[in-house]
């Protein structure tokens, strides 16, 4: 085989390949060879059918199966001889071939960019820690004990109000007749949350222990019984208890209740609760704060093909009268997603960064701890999408590069309060947001496209 690079222009290259008909001919009697053991033909015992009448009768799809798999190899050999880092598919030109001709193409390739990363000790970015105030702790935990019930029995002529727990008895008719799903016992219902029947909770306001009420309502249009739906049901009740919700008080046994050690441990896990409801949005703000001075302090020539292929993703189900709408826009955004890409691959690949099967395994286990009752759903649905490991696989790529890039560069630590935790994600949303509107509302976000190892 031999290759030479026939034009280069940019990042675009066109190696010409030349394979003489001997070494093609050699392909083919080796597979001819390998038929003759296998392949029965009617006069020969198996196994012993000659090459040459193999050669007469299965000769063109020998040569067509053999010229793929020729084909497939040397291109592959000569991006690898010429050290070319490929983006995207070459295009193949066959130029001569034929059984008896020699076999030469031509590869159109274009060319992922050599990339010279600039040091990046010189980057600053922000981290940001949450300082939590004993008033945002007290507030939480005040908003979690209003959501605490303590229901205690009412005096037995005390009349039910809104916001009280009445428990009863019901028999139901419609047209005097019972129905179907229309019977209870024990029923529990907080008055005012209108959670069963509308209008059932208004009717159980004044009502007392041991009190027999009937209650009329009208039955949904969507009860599961079609004949009796949107039908005035009359429902016979016997209230057996009548409970009011005091406040919860707010100690050791309270904390207790929530799986704290008592109040002070309660406090401790509360302001560790605040702290990480801002600390995934706060770390991608200095994550995004990385890339943008990573991204700037490199000029890069990028492969046309690969802004197209970026393009059209960005694309997705934006209608084609629409396409030239904020197409400027999409093209910026594409370019520098692919800039990055290739700016994160270098760097892992200058630092022999891998992802190992176990830290997909240990990664796949995470999810199924956080939702424990889905376990075999995730199992199979890694096992079944290659895909979707591929994407675990590039997202844990991506981790250890930021991750060695955050200890390459200088970090500023910063304390801030939650009101400037909220000031900087509202203004990273506007700027957000203020992007969306240049593009067409059906754009789609995609993640930054790093190369799988």
């Amino acid at each position: 085989m031999k290759v030479t690079v026939d034009s280069k222009k940019g990042l675009k290259t066109t190696l010409k390949v030349f394979l003489d008909k001997k070494a093609v001919e050699e392909k083919i009697e080796d597979r001819l060879t390998e038929l003759s053991k296998t392949i029965n033909l009617k006069g020969f015992r198996p196994g012993k059918v000659p090459v040459d009448v193999l050669k007469r009768q299965f000769g063109k799809a020998v040569y067509g199966e053999v010229l793929e798999k020729i084909l497939r190899e040397t291109s592959s050999k000569a991006i690898e001889e010429k050290k070319i880092k490929v983006a995207g598919q070459p295009k193949l030109d066959i130029k001569s071939y034929g059984e008896g001709k020699d076999l030469s193409y031509t590869l159109e390739i274009d060319e992922l960019p050599k990339i010279k990363l600039n040091p990046i000790d010189k980057i600053n970015y922000t981290e940001y820690e949450i300082e939590i105030t004993e008033n945002e702790v007290n507030k939480k935990i005040k908003e979690i004990s209003n959501n605490q019930s303590n229901f205690k029995d009412k005096a037995e002529n005390e009349l039910a109000q809104k916001g009280d727990l009445v428990v009863f008895d019901y028999e139901a008719t419609v047209d005097q007749k019972k129905f179907e799903g229309g019977s209870g016992k024990n029923t529990q219902l907080v008055l005012g949350k209108n959670l069963f029947i509308e209008g059932f909770d208004k009717q159980l306001e004044g009502v007392k222990k041991n009190q027999s009420k009937e209650v009329s309502v009208k039955l949904p249009t969507n009860y599961p019984t079609k004949e009796i739906a949107n039908k005035n049901a009359i429902f016979q009740c016997k209230i057996l208890n009548v409970k009011k919700n005091y406040p919860v008080i707010i100690n050791d046994e309270f904390a207790k209740n929530l799986g704290a050690k008592d109040l002070k441990d309660l406090n401790q896990l509360v302001s560790k609760q605040i702290q990480s409801q801002y600390k995934v949005s706060l770390e991608m703000v200095s994550k995004n704060d990385i890339l943008n001075k990573l991204e700037k302090m490199h000029d890069i020539d990028l492969p046309q093909n690969l802004i197209d292929q970026e393009l059209a993703i960005i694309s997705q189900g934006i209608k084609k009268e629409d396409l030239e709408k904020g197409k400027k826009d999409r093209e910026k955004i594409a370019k520098k997603r692919i800039k990055l890409g290739l700016l994160l691959n270098e760097f892992g690949e200058k630092n022999n960064l891998k992802v190992n099967e176990g830290e997909i395994q240990n990664e796949i286990q995470k999810q199924i701890q956080s939702m424990p009752a889905q376990q075999k759903q995730v199992m199979e649905y890694y096992k079944n999408n290659p895909s979707a490991v591929a994407s675990l696989r590039g997202s844990l790529y991506e981790e250890k590069i930021i991750n060695l890039i955050k200890q390459k560069t200088k970090v500023t630590k910063k304390k801030i309060t939650t009101k400037e935790a909220e000031d900087i994600l509202k203004e990273k949303n506007n700027i957000e947001e203020t992007k969306k509107t240049k593009k067409t509302d059906k754009s789609k976000t995609i993640k930054k496209k790093v190369r799988k190892k």
